[in-house]
């Protein structure tokens, strides 16, 4: 069978300091990555667009993006995967 996966955040853009959340919905468990893209803007309406990568494996989901934040797991059903983290 063919993994399927899905990532997204649940808005477009964040403030800085926002907490972002991405859901990963997934099944057929085999390594995959998918990738979503938001884009965080600060006080003063500077924006920094970044990318968020979340890697499936049979056995952990794990997401890394390219500011290096810090995504919390919050929760795993086995096909739902949600983590958070701060803009």
């Amino acid at each position: 069978m063919a993994i399927t996966v899905s990532a997204s955040l649940d808005k477009p853009t964040y403030k800085t300091g926002d907490t972002m959340t991405l859901t990963v919905n997934y099944s057929d468990a085999a390594t995959v990555a998918d990738t979503v893209t938001a884009t965080v803007t600060d006080a003063a309406g500077n924006t920094q667009p970044g990318t968020a990568s979340a890697i499936i494996n049979p056995d952990t989901v794990s997401v890394a993006d390219t500011a290096n934040r810090t995504w919390t797991k919050v929760s795993d059903s086995g096909s739902v995967a949600v983590f958070t983290a701060t803009a």
